[in-house]
Formats: C-alpha cells, structure tokens, sequence
C-alpha cells in the first residue's frame, strides 16, 4: 500500500523554510485559515463539581490523565451552564480540537478532540474547525511542533495570535478528505501492530518476573531449577516458606540512608524505573529528548556512590532503583548504602520483584502518583537473606536464566520504536504533500478512526524531569 505511493507530479516553493516544496494545486496560508483558535479561562473553585453539572471542565490533567486517547470523554470536574454563562466563559462543541499551551504538556504535541460541551482552563486552546475538514486538520495539527515555538522561560508558552500565523499547506477539501481516510487505515494498521508487539512485551516481562520472584524468594533453587532439599517459616507474610539455611533480616541492619550532601563536581542523576540510576545526559540521550535542569539549591541535592539503592517518586510502582553511576540527585529522595556484606545484583533482583513492590506499597496508608516513600517504609519490609555467596550464584544463574527473554525484549522494544518513526515521517510526508494518496485512498476500506494520539505514545519514564521534545523522530520545528 505505501510503496506504491508516489509524489505529486507538480510541486512548487511554498516560501516556508521548514515546508520546502509543496504540491503546486495546494494553498500556503496561515493556520488561522483552519478555523477559531480561542484560548479557555478559569473557573473558581466553588464553580466547579463533579456531579450533576452538564458541561465537561477540562484542564491538562485531564489530556494528561488520558493517556494517548484522541478523544476528551471525562473531566474530572464539571460545571453547570449557568455558572458559565455567568462567568463568560467560552463552550465549545463536539469536534473542537484542543491543546496545551504551557507547561511542559504544550511540548509533547498532545491533542485531544471533544466529544460533547466543554469548557477548557486557560492553559489549553481551542480550534474550532470551519475551514478545513476536521480529521485532515487533527492530524495536522497533531504533527506540528508548535511546542517549538513557546517563549523562553522556565514554563514554556505559546499564544494565540503565534500559533494563528504559523504558515501551513492546504490541499483542496475532498483531498483533504482522502488523506485523512489514508491516515486512519494507515496509522491504524500500525497502532495495530504496536498494540500486539506491546503485549508480547507485557509477556515476555511476566515471565521474566516470576522466575526472579520464585529465585528471590527460595521458591525455587534458580542453580538447578528445583526447591530446595528443607524450608522453614520465615514469619514474614510476603515471603512466607523460606529455605532452611536462609535468615530474614530487618532492612534497616542491611541498608542505611547515606545522609550526604552532593560534593563538589558530582554529575546530576536521574531515577528511572527503565534504566536504573543514571546520569541525567546520559538519560537524555536514551530517550532521545532533553529534560529540565534544576539549576538551584544543587547543594542540597544527595551524593549517590555505585551500587546504592534510591528510594524515588516511581518506587511504590516500581521499586528501588539501582545506581550505576555515581554523581547526586534531588533531596526529596532517599539513598540507601549496604552496611553489611551483600550481592548488589541479588538485591537488584529482590527490589524489582513482584512480591517486594507489593510488600512495599502496603507499608503506606495513601499511595499516590507523585507521593514519596520514605525510610520508614523501606524498614517496613523484611528482607530474606541467603548466605552471601548464595546472593550471587543466584544472582549469575538469573542473569543466565533469562537472557534470552532480555534480548527478546530489547528487539521487540527497537522495532516498536521503528514503527514509531516510521508512523511519524509517514504522517509528515502525507499532510505536507511530499506523497500523493489521491488515488490510495479510495481504495481503502473503511476502518475506525485509531485510538491514539498522532503522535508517539511513548509515555515518559523518569522521575525529576519533564519532557521537551518528541523521541526518536521528531516533528519538523515550525516558524
């Protein structure tokens, strides 16, 4: 279907450096020619509810809090119609194309359509499509980095009347009509394929916990693949049967805070549940997308050694994170060095179990996204404790053991990426005009609309940062 794509026969200099050339039957003109672009306003607190009122009242959090959906259906708060017209607060329809405008949000090119009355705060903006149609218009706008073009500062920004006059290229209505029904079967097919490759993955990494689970705990001997010969009580619920020759110990007699401040030089760090504790340029270009640098009250920051253990934001989710690098990281986190003799990569394996995070988020009353664990709940979970040159066979036989299932991972994780990249570039090629779907398109069955954002669905994985650009691919930079 795509190979067979060509470009137009007729292209011409649309005049806009980052365009290049488009078709030669397609119009160049400002985005304001799309339609209304409104910002929204605020409402006080007592104006807004969450039952009985008719009219969505939708805020980032709410584009946020749903996920790579293309659609806004809920609103954690609502208000009635007469509390927006007695505030003068703009409604706006089914179909109206909404996105951030500051903050980091406006950076990741998140895009939402309305699907009833909505009501939007000030930091999102509205278009109200009247002069293109409207699915051809989602994905251009889902494709442009308007993000690019936000004012510097500490929080990005971005105006109306900026984001109105950024020039775009628009081909006639039935072509537009055409590419968006290429889009939907194109991208479709893709999301389709990233939905079945992340499932696997959700598998493959299922698999690879219940083996580290049953080694860590004693369920099995990882060495030979059997229990062990005798077991005992250990008395401590998450654990249960533990092997004979085994102890438990007290978290707090095998790891203490390290309670030290950053020291001259040390690199910034950042805490991610993917990669361990690492550092922050190291980090950036993994994900390949810069996040934001604290620059003040660096003296407060704590000193991280190799092999530490880090309590952070994610930990009730995903565990403690391992440092493989030395250097400091933000003060609301909590450094933990071994006071005994241990196998790092034993503990590296029980921090990341199934069973470990469970007993770790029953430590706390109110688990939330966003909330910290402190020591107190690290010492709130005993740890088994095999004899030390145990700790590490069971470590090595692990690392032997699930191999193969890593480098399945890491494959199917690298073709998602491409698909990805793929899904991007094609996206920018089809509503830039660089490939003609006139004739595709008709041919296509009909198909729902994908359910995801335009743009990648990655979602972020670190703790202290915030995103400033796509992955992988990124959108061509407007202005």
């Amino acid at each position: 279907m795509i190979s067979a794509l060509n470009p137009y026969a007729e292209m011409k200099d649309s005049g806009v450096e980052w365009l290049g050339e488009v078709p030669a039957h397609w119009v160049v003109v400002p985005l304001k020619r799309l339609g209304k672009f409104r910002s929204g306003s605020g409402f006080p607190i007592e104006a807004q509810g969450e039952t009985g009122n008719e009219i969505l009242f939708a805020k980032v959090s709410d584009m946020n809090r749903a996920g790579n959906e293309r659609e806004v259906c809920h609103a954690a708060n609502t208000v009635s119609p007469e509390a927006a017209l007695r505030l003068g607060a703009q409604v706006f329809g089914r179909g109206t194309i909404i996105f951030p405008k500051v903050g980091g949000a406006l950076l990741t090119n998140k895009r939402r359509l309305l699907v009833k009355a909505t009501c939007i705060d000030n930091n999102i903006m509205a278009c109200e499509v009247t002069g293109a149609e409207l699915e051809f218009s989602f994905r251009l706008l889902g494709w442009l980095d308007i993000g690019r073009l936000a004012q510097p500062g500490p929080v990005p920004a971005i105006g109306e009347g900026e984001v109105r006059e950024i020039r775009v290229a628009l081909p006639p209505l039935g072509e537009q009509t055409a590419i968006a029904r290429f889009m939907d079967h194109a991208t479709g097919r893709i999301e389709r394929y990233i939905r079945a490759k992340e499932t696997l993955i959700a598998l493959l990494e299922e698999q690879k916990q219940v083996i580290v689970q049953e080694a860590v705990t004693g369920r099995i001997d990882i060495r030979s693949g059997q229990p062990y010969p005798a077991y005992k009580p250990s008395s401590v619920e998450w654990l249960g049967k533990i092997p004979s020759h085994w102890d438990v110990r007290r978290a707090k007699r095998v790891f203490r805070p390290r309670n030290e401040y950053a020291r001259p030089g040390d690199t910034q760090l950042s805490a991610t549940q993917a990669f361990g504790v690492i550092a922050q340029a190291k980090y950036e270009e993994k994900i390949g997308r810069k996040v934001t640098r604290i620059l003040r009250h660096l003296e407060k920051r704590q000193h991280v050694e190799v092999n530490d253990f880090v309590i952070s934001m994610r930990s009730f989710q995903g565990g403690l994170e391992r440092a493989w690098e030395s250097g400091c990281i933000r003060s609301s986190y909590i450094v933990l060095r071994p006071i005994t003799k241990v196998d790092v990569d034993y503990f590296s394996h029980l921090f990341k179990s199934c069973g470990y995070i469970t007993a770790l988020q029953i430590t706390a009353n109110f688990i939330r996204d966003g909330q910290d664990l402190n020591y107190n709940n690290f010492c709130g979970v005993d740890l088994p404790f095999p004899p030390r040159s145990e700790q590490q066979e069971i470590a090595e036989a692990l690392g032997r053991r699930t191999e193969n299932t890593r480098l399945s991972i890491r494959r199917t994780r690298r073709e998602i990426e491409l698909m990805r990249e793929f899904r991007t570039r094609l996206i920018a090629d089809v509503v830039t005009g660089k490939l003609d779907v006139r004739d595709a398109a008709p041919e296509l069955p009909d198909v729902e609309p994908y359910a995801t954002n335009v743009t990648s669905s990655r979602e972020l994985d670190m703790d202290d940062a915030e995103p400033v650009g796509e992955a992988s691919v990124p959108p061509v930079i407007v202005g």
